[in-house]
């Protein structure tokens, strides 16, 4: 079975050499192209020297064991730290994704990249911007995950032929961020539990499978003010829950998010869904077999890069991918228009 499994993942992972190989190259370039640049020069060596053990071993060709500092550092790089407590990766305040905002063809890209999730957009209007707060659940290819988003903007809607018409958000700014929490519970089972300050709450549990039906999560946010949260709650309605779904504390709102109640993305359907938890699920029963025994993330991590390697990409890949945001840069051009 594990032979099986295995070559499963390493047929899906076949272009990872091709990437690190990319990597590389365009590394090269770009070196190159600073010589002439000087103190940009000497600050990005600044920065390799610092971090190039933790950028080798992010692409899967450095040392096969990394001590907990350099393992911190990769996982920065890829926008995550690590909850040694719950066994959990979460989303930093500085994360790389913030600078793509959202759109709802993330959504729609999610599926096809091995994410079954369900979303729940909730859309309101304060201080003459359009807000969104979404919750979203279910299983990021290898882990089970959690997040609540906070966007706005204050500029219309855009028309791109052929790709995409709707709204596009910005992250929040610093000022704007919400203090936000909730407990991931699957079968009634918390999971893990998260709460900060953010524009991005999220928890991911590797090797950790899951059907989005299964997974509940009770959100408590607390708004700027009474305005807001009046505005929230309105959008909370809109979306279909009830007063006595909403539970109001001053200006924090508390909700379950268990059966979506807003249309979910186009790319979910019953059948291609199940073809793609079958891959999940095959990756998650192989991410089990080979850390079986280990305790720290330190030894979960030189066990995979030793027994199974195709796995590391999947791990860095956890939450939300680089390839989720592949149509930001052509909907970048018409946000300045």
């Amino acid at each position: 079975m594990f032979d099986e499994v295995r070559d499963v993942t390493a047929l899906l992972n076949s272009n990872v050499l091709l990437i690190a190989g990319t990597i590389i190259a365009l590394v090269v370039i770009v070196l190159i192209a600073l010589i002439v640049r000087k103190k940009l020069f000497i600050k990005l060596v600044s920065f390799l020297n610092k971090h190039i053990d933790a950028l080798l071993f992010l692409i899967g060709i450095g040392k096969k064991k990394a001590d907990k500092q350099k393992l911190n550092q990769s996982f920065a790089i890829a926008g995550y730290a690590y909850d040694e407590k719950q066994d959990i990766f979460y989303s930093t305040k500085d994360a790389w994704q913030r600078k793509f905002g959202y759109c709802r063809l993330y959504d729609e890209a999610a599926a096809p990249l091995g994410m079954i999730v369900d979303c729940e957009p909730i859309h309101f209007e304060y201080k003459g911007k359009r807000w969104l707060i979404q919750f979203w659940k279910g299983q990021y290819d290898l882990p089970t995950g959690a997040e609540v988003g906070v966007y706005a903007t204050d500029k219309p809607d855009i028309n791109i032929p052929g790709l995409f018409k709707g709204t596009f958000y910005n992250s929040i700014k610093d000022d704007e961020f919400l203090w936000m929490s909730f407990t991931l519970k699957k079968n009634g089972k918390v999971l893990f539990e998260r709460g900060d300050r953010h524009w991005w709450l999220t928890g991911f549990k590797l090797g950790e499978f899951s059907q989005p039906w299964e997974l509940t999560m009770e959100i408590t946010i607390t708004l700027k003010d009474a305005v807001m949260c009046s505005a929230f709650i309105d959008g909370l309605k809109r979306a279909g829950y009830t007063n006595k779904e909403i539970k109001r504390y001053g200006n924090s709102v508390r909700v379950i998010f268990d059966k979506p109640r807003t249309p979910q993305p186009f790319t979910r359907t019953k059948v291609t869904d199940e073809i793609i938890q079958k891959k999940n699920k095959l990756l998650c029963d192989l991410y089990n077999e080979v850390t079986k025994g280990c305790v720290t993330l330190e030894e979960k991590i030189a066990a995979i890069r030793e027994k199974a390697p195709e796995l590391y990409q999947h791990i860095l890949g956890l939450g939300r991918p680089k390839e989720l945001y592949s149509s930001y840069k052509r909907i970048q051009r018409h946000l300045t228009e």
